[in-house]
């Protein structure tokens, strides 16, 4: 699996923090439709506060769309190459790195134990599947590690975000998502993709430490 890490205020990126911030705010304040449908563009859900299923695995459909909602650099989300081959890798993330320095998000598909966070539901033993998520900034440790600012719309990843998730949604998702009006879905995306501080993200945008010169792992479909 990818080393993953929250953001802090410390961190330094490009785009800057508060620029992706306020991308991700705008985009989801534009976002229509109905309730479900508005937390379904942006979240893979679970089933329940319980974590005991997941709503769907359209995680590929749902990356491009909000690919193309976060990147207002021209040409739109960029697709990049398939990582899991070693051909001219470096090459292939310095791609990456043009594409979020121009303010496109680009689509990351991994393979599920690989490019998705230690908890999610989607993970087995046999680390069968995909998964795909989306880079919006590249930064770099003071110490010089470098790691890619990166979205996971999957809500069950980590730990953080399941204890984040819990509080907004009690019980049945689709029964309670029902329940709530317009603001309230959006203040449930903005705490799982934004947080409480001005200077960092909530649970489901976080640090991506990719060894740039090595492939990802190939994906072993079930």
């Amino acid at each position: 699996m990818i080393e993953q890490a929250s953001v802090q205020a410390a961190d330094l990126t490009t785009p800057t923090i508060q620029d992706i911030r306020t991308r991700i705010s705008q985009a989801v304040d534009a976002t229509a439709g109905p309730v479900l449908d508005r937390l379904k563009f942006w979240l893979q859900m679970p089933t329940d506060s319980m974590f005991l299923g997941m709503m769907d695995n359209d995680c590929q459909v749902r990356a491009q769309r909000v690919g193309a909602q976060l990147s207002p650099g021209a040409g739109g989300p960029y697709g990049s190459s398939d990582l899991s081959v070693p051909l001219e890798i470096e090459g292939k993330w310095a791609a990456v790195d043009e594409a979020v320095k121009g303010d496109r998000a680009v689509i990351i598909r991994g393979s599920t134990g690989h490019v998705g966070g230690g908890e999610s539901k989607f993970n087995n033993q046999l680390n069968t599947g995909f998964h795909v998520i989306v880079f919006l900034a590249v930064g770099q440790e003071p110490a010089g590690r470098r790691y890619y600012l990166g979205f996971d719309p999957d809500v069950s990843a980590t730990a953080e975000s399941r204890a984040k998730w819990k509080p907004l949604v009690l019980g049945g998702t689709e029964a309670r998502a029902q329940r709530f009006d317009d603001a309230k879905s959006v203040q449930v995306v903005k705490a799982m993709l934004l947080g409480d501080a001005q200077e960092a993200f909530g649970p489901l945008v976080r640090k991506y430490y990719v060894e740039t010169d090595k492939a990802f792992p190939k994906i072993i479909h079930a």
